[in-house]
């Protein structure tokens, strides 16, 4: 099954933009987003990222400088998005997109504050 809502925005256009790292998305009901790479990479869906319950979410660090380098489709229903620090485990459903988009400044600042709260950086280590 897709587990998509019948109701469920579909993209009609995914296009990734690697000199500015984003990633725009339009979706057949008129809404277009544009996601940077690092936006989608700090909230990807995968366990790795969300843990397997409230609470048990592992903040992403480093990940300003992160590029998409593929994207593979998952059936009717959803995209894995393959960066450049590895990471690909997150199934990023129709669904899911069209929410990150639909609360993309909510979701952005939320994610500052906490990168704030713990004395984070959005900037990669750099190694000496």
């Amino acid at each position: 099954m897709s587990g998509l809502n019948p109701n469920s925005p579909i993209p009609t256009e995914i296009k990734l933009h690697q000199q500015s790292k984003v990633m725009e998305v339009a979706f057949n009901e008129g809404s277009r987003f544009s996601f940077p790479f690092e936006y989608l990479r700090v909230f990807s869906p995968s366990a790795e990222v969300r843990g397997h319950g409230p609470g048990q979410e592992v903040l992403q660090v480093g990940k300003k400088n992160v590029d998409i380098k593929n994207i593979e489709p998952v059936g009717q229903y959803a995209v894995v998005l393959v960066f450049s620090d590895g990471h690909d485990s997150g199934i990023y459903s129709w669904d899911y997109l069209y929410d990150l988009g639909a609360k993309q400044d909510f979701y952005w600042q939320n994610y500052l504050r906490r990168m704030d709260e713990a004395g984070a950086s959005r900037e990669p280590k750099t190694v000496v």
